[in-house]
């Protein structure tokens, strides 16, 4: 039997990729973590499935849910919310299974920060403005961060900003990347994307951290910083130019 590593979206059950839902319609047993994955999502599970939700349990017991099942011959699907290859712990589950012989593999979702910009209508690459997206968090309760990757680091490069589970950090972060951006760069916040609980700020450098305390948003948000999020800086690519030479051969 294999364990699928599936990416759940960022919360709406109708998010989820046709091999998602495949895998959900026939797994014999569902692991997920319950603070970020709803029943919309778990509906997709067919009757009689065991359902395990990892909010309170750690790697040991997680793993142990997931070998057990294996033992017993289920196949197995783990949610993880957005997609897999980012703040997932695909890496170190991935690892202790291989250790235990169990088999595995992984279906791409929906990452937040997508379901983000199209909430927001926006490009996070503006030609000449900015062709780069760097996707980090910030650290509070969690993981240290490596010293190469501070936060001052990437705000030198001026590109797109992408900062999750930073959202409690909103006021620190803001004020360390004005030296860079500016007071009056826009900002976006969006918490719970695509879910009924939904909510976007749009402010700059100087104001979303209070909007975002006036909102109350503790969990599950997303912070986009950056100038491709202003409509006025938009410009126009080269691709579609109409006086590109369209004749020319490609070069390789």
């Amino acid at each position: 039997m294999t364990v699928h590593f599936v990416g759940a979206g960022p919360g709406a059950a109708d998010l989820l990729t046709l091999r998602a839902v495949a895998l959900l319609n026939t797994a014999d047993v569902c692991v997920y973590a319950g603070t970020y994955i709803d029943a919309a999502v778990l509906s997709h599970c067919p009757d009689g499935a065991r359902l395990i939700d990892t909010q309170d349990l750690n790697l040991d017991q997680i793993i142990g849910h997931i070998v057990d099942a294996h033992t017993e011959g289920l196949d197995v699907v783990r949610l993880c919310s957005g997609d897999p290859s980012i703040y997932s712990a695909l890496a170190e589950q991935t690892r202790r299974l291989d250790e235990h012989g169990v088999p595995w593999d992984v279906t791409p979702g929906v990452p937040a920060y997508a379901a983000a910009a199209a909430l927001l209508g926006k490009e996070l690459t503006v030609p000449l403005l900015t062709q780069s997206v760097i996707l980090t968090r910030t650290q509070a309760r969690s993981t240290a961060m490596p010293e190469s990757e501070s936060l001052a680091n990437f705000a030198r490069t001026k590109a797109t900003l992408v900062l999750h589970l930073a959202i409690t950090r909103i006021r620190a972060l803001a004020e360390e990347l004005v030296g860079e951006y500016g007071a009056e760069c826009p900002v976006a916040v969006v918490a719970n994307a695509s879910q009924p609980s939904q909510v976007v700020l749009k402010g700059t450098l100087a104001d979303i951290a209070d909007q975002v305390e006036a909102a109350g948003l503790k969990l599950a948000a997303v912070i986009l910083v950056g100038p491709a999020l202003d409509p006025a800086k938009v410009s126009e690519s080269y691709l579609y130019d109409a006086n590109r030479d369209r004749t020319a051969k490609i070069r390789r």
